[in-house]
């Protein structure tokens, strides 16, 4: 068995525990949103939550720079102030979550379903959203500059 700890981005204090077998981040992760634990600020760099069911989680403030959430369902969460640079979110499902101020700078997103994602005041700067889908997103104050837009959907997108 090994116990994989995740602790917070900052002061690195334990936010949840868990040994498994098979010594995966995901796993913890999954198990953490189960039991309620307080995962925002969680420090998840580079973690591997291909396909990870988050739906509803509470990630705000959590590091996930070059995380691979490719196929993941983040549909509702909480990713507010979160930092995704450089993260894999192909094909991800983050309809209704809530993305304000969130760093995506890098971010692969192509595909990915952002229906009426909430990413007011985001940085997508040069993110691919080739393909994406961001109807009825709420894009105010996003700074899109060099961002990939081909084929992405943004019928009655919020773009003021």
């Amino acid at each position: 068995m090994v116990k994989i700890e995740i602790k917070h981005r900052y002061t690195s204090n334990v936010l949840f525990a868990h040994e498994c077998e098979d010594n995966t981040v995901k796993i913890t992760v999954l198990k953490g949103i189960l039991r309620g634990a307080d995962l925002r600020g969680a420090d998840l760099r580079g973690a591997d939550l291909r396909g990870a069911d988050l739906r509803g989680a509470d990630l705000s403030g959590a590091d996930l720079r070059g995380a691979d959430l490719s196929g993941a369902y983040l549909s509702d969460a909480y990713l507010i102030g979160a930092n995704l640079s450089d993260a894999y979110l192909i094909g991800a499902n983050l309809s209704d979550a809530y993305l304000r101020g969130a760093d995506l700078r890098g971010a692969d997103l192509s595909g990915a379903y952002l229906s009426g994602a909430y990413l007011r005041g985001a940085y997508l700067i040069g993110a691919n959203l080739s393909d994406a889908y961001l109807r009825c997103a709420d894009l105010r104050g996003t700074n899109l500059s060099g961002a990939n837009l081909s084929g992405a959907n943004l019928i009655e997108a919020y773009l003021k």
